[in-house]
Order: C-alpha cells, then sequence, then structure tokens
C-alpha cells in the first residue's frame, strides 16, 4: 500500500493516478471528501492533526509526504508525521521538499523545511528527497484575471526561472515511491528552460489564440495577493528567489531525465493540457 498525502493538489492528483494505474494499491488522503480513482481509497485527514492519519497508514508501506502551506508555520510539527509513519510500519518515504533547502537555507521557511528533511534522514526509514523550484502550475493563479480581462498580473515580469510541470514530479515520485534504487536519492527538479511571467503570459495567450496583457506588480503588491494563503516566512523566501534567482536556482536540473529517462516537460506543454482554465 502506497499513501499519498495532498492528493487534490497538482502533484498529488496526477500523483494517484500514476500508481493506480501502474496497479499498486493506493490510500489517497486529503482533508475533505473527494472523487478518487477506482480502487483507490480516501481517508479524510487533516495533516496539521497526524493522529488523524493512523487508519490511512494502516498497512502502508509507502507515504508520500506532501507539506501544505500550514505545515510551513512556525508552530506547526510535520516531524511528528514521520514519527507516526516509522510506528505505523511505513518504510519508505518520499518528501516533497524545496529547491531553497538547498539554494536558500537561511530563508525562515526553508530552515524549517530543513528541519523535516533532517527528521526523515534520521529516522530509520528509507528515503527520498524531492527538491523542486517552482511550479508551472501556479500560472493557475491568473485564470480568473485571464478569463475575465486578458490580463496577466505578476511580479518582477523579465526575471525567469526553470518552472516545473508537476506532472512530472508526479512521475518522478511514482518512481520513488516503487523503486528501491531511488532511496537515499536527493533530487532537485526543474522544467527544461528557463522563462519569465511575461514569456508565461504570452504562451498563455498563443494557446488561447488571443491577446493577454501583462501587468507588472510590486513586491508589496505580490505579497498581499499570497500571504492569505500561505504563511509570510514562506511568501517573503518565495518572493527573494522569483525577484533575483542566483546561479544554482537558475540552473536546469539532469534529474527528472535521469528519473524518467526523458527531458522535463516545458511549460507551454503544461499550457496546453490546462487551457481550459484560462478560457
Amino acid at each position: 500500500m502506497i499513501v499519498v498525502t495532498g492528493a487534490t493538489g497538482n502533484v498529488g492528483r496526477p500523483l494517484t493516478q500514476a500508481l493506480a494505474e501502474a496497479g499498486e494499491q493506493v490510500t489517497a488522503v486529503s482533508r475533505h471528501a473527494v472523487a478518487v480513482p477506482d480502487g483507490v481509497r480516501h481517508v479524510a485527514a487533516d495533516l496539521a492533526r497526524p493522529a488523524g492519519l493512523t487508519p490511512a497508514l494502516d498497512g502502508a508501506e509507502a507515504l508520500f509526504l506532501l507539506l501544505s502551506g500550514d505545515l510551513h508555520a512556525p508552530e506547526a510539527r510535520p516531524a511528528d508525521i514521520i514519527g507516526l509513519a516509522a510506528a505505523s510500519g511505513v518504510r519508505r518515504v518520499v518528501l516533497l521538499s524545496s529547491q531553497g533547502v538547498a539554494t536558500r537555507p537561511l530563508g525562515p521557511s526553508r530552515v524549517a523545511m530543513r528541519a523535516v528533511e533532517d527528521a526523515l534522514r534520521e529516522s530509520g526509514l528509507d528515503w527520498t528527497l524531492l527538491r523542486p523550484g517552482g511550479f508551472a502550475s501556479n500560472a493557475l493563479a491568473w485564470a480568473e484575471s485571464v478569463r475575465t480581462g486578458g490580463t496577466v498580473a505578476a511580479p518582477f515580469g523579465d526575471v525567469g526561472v526553470p518552472v516545473i510541470d508537476p506532472a512530472d514530479i508526479a512521475e518522478v515520485a511514482a518512481a520513488c515511491l516503487r523503486d528501491d534504487r531511488h532511496a537515499g536519492g536527493v533530487y532537485e527538479l526543474t522544467g527544461p528552460e528557463v522563462i519569465t511571467p511575461r514569456q508565461q503570459a504570452e504562451a498563455i495567450a498563443a494557446a488561447l489564440g488571443s491577446p493577454v496583457r501583462f501587468h507588472e506588480l510590486t513586491r508589496d503588491e505580490a505579497k498581499a495577493t499570497m500571504t492569505p494563503f500561505v504563511p509570510v516566512e514562506l511568501a517573503d523566501d518565495t518572493l527573494d528567489i522569483i525577484s533575483a534567482p542566483n546561479p544554482a536556482e537558475l540552473r536546469i536540473s539532469p534529474d527528472v531525465e535521469r528519473v524518467l529517462g526523458r527531458a522535463p516537460r516545458p511549460f507551454d506543454g503544461w499550457v496546453a493540457r490546462n487551457i481550459a482554465a484560462f478560457r
């Protein structure tokens, strides 16, 4: 049995589907009841209350651990989930971490994530760390403004990073959950090219076949749009990266191809699959 937390999200949903299609027994965990693929068990649980995961972990051999925004808050104790997994008999954990753990180790949210990584390394379990950079799916935040006004609003319009398609993260995670050879691996996951927010808007416009105007936000305006959904520390750490990425954050990693045997998908491929959200 493989347990997938965050099963309704941009990574968890395709991961659950991929594992089910591969014939694995899967338990999908989310806060609320949702439709899941045929044969997949669903358990409603809130990771902020780890004890609620106990039914999901019963009989599980592997766990995909995705920490939502509130689990990055200073008072959260996500390492408790790892202890619970070990006590429940889980043998392998694949943790969705962050590129910033290595590239911005002093950022407050990165310090907290490093602590979770360290707890996993010290747990006695087999582990794999996935450290993605920016997600292509962050562009979904623009969907309503594109639909209603043909506009993308974002900060730092001409500063790019190699954003990754969440479907690639899901495929890498599936490989790591199913194959012992990835135990102890630390994989940095990026897309195949550096792309700016303005270029992302252009890719959306091209897929729509209609103009999309780009409006550049100030840092303060961007932070105000983020903080209703993520802790202030995580918002600041993210804005630090996308405003002035360092050489490590601009690097195109070979790790997706190393695991999957193919290059990562480009941003316009993600747009093509998700263009209905912008119509």
